[in-house]
């Protein structure tokens, strides 16, 4: 079968091509070493993130197998985020001390209902639970739950770790992947390093008891726009423990 070699040439952008070739994804490097690269490979007009997928050995079709919680990140991801909650009296006043971008009741609950979604992440505190089904279906995985930590009375602390983009939350896909941001290019290579540490040190901790055989299958790091760069496992697993 003929390709069309006009199609094949425009898989990737010029800027993609350039740097290309500084990277072997046969050689596996150790983490310091790939997060350099990462840099030395993002060339977009804008601060491109650094990002981070890891293959897990795990069945993500069993229950007892579904890896996902959040952790901080010690120099955040550089991104702001917009923060809604879901509070009353005193820990509303908590919370908007905190930064939030809108708090509210009932009254937020209606608004959401209406078609309201300026707000990246939704808290609500443990009183506000029980209504939290009343808009379930309407916001889907941004729907406030305790397993990710997002209902919770400790409504202050939660509001600042997401405005300064330091908590993330983790979760594997179908295929057992886990996608998180630890950046931007312009961190300084310790920064990157320390938020690497954690993130892989969470997805370490998070290990399911039922997961047999090697738990970290690949792991990948790239630039927003930049090809993947494969990083030693075992090395990886030692960087971050």
């Amino acid at each position: 079968m003929r390709q069309n070699k006009k199609n094949l040439n425009t898989l990737h952008s010029k800027r993609y091509e350039a740097v290309a070739p500084k990277v072997d994804r046969d050689v596996f490097l150790e983490v310091p070493a790939a997060l350099a690269l990462v840099k030395e490979t993002a060339n977009a007009k804008f601060v491109e993130s650094v990002d981070l997928a890891v293959k897990l050995g795990i069945d993500p079709k069993k229950s007892d197998q579904n890896v996902r919680g959040i952790t901080n990140l010690p120099h955040g991801t550089g991104k702001s985020r917009r923060v809604a909650v879901l509070a009353k009296g005193d820990l509303a006043a908590q919370a908007e001390a905190a930064g939030a971008d809108t708090v509210g009741a009932e009254e937020l609950i209606a608004q959401i209902q209406g078609g309201f979604r300026d707000f990246d992440v939704l808290l609500a505190t443990e009183d506000m639970a029980p209504q939290i089904g009343k808009i379930g279906r309407i916001l889907g995985a941004r729907t406030p739950n305790k397993r990710n930590g997002t209902v919770t009375n400790a409504i202050g602390s939660a509001v600042k770790e997401i405005k300064l983009a330091t908590r993330i939350e983790y979760r594997a896909d179908k295929e057992g992947v886990v996608h998180l941001s630890l950046g931007k290019v312009n961190f300084t290579d310790e920064q990157l390093q320390e938020n690497f540490k954690a993130a892989l040190g969470a997805l370490l901790r998070a290990k399911p008891a039922t997961s047999k055989g090697k738990y970290l299958r690949t792991i990948t790091l790239s630039a927003s726009m930049g090809p993947g760069i494969s990083v030693d496992t075992t090395l990886a697993g030692k960087f971050s423990a």
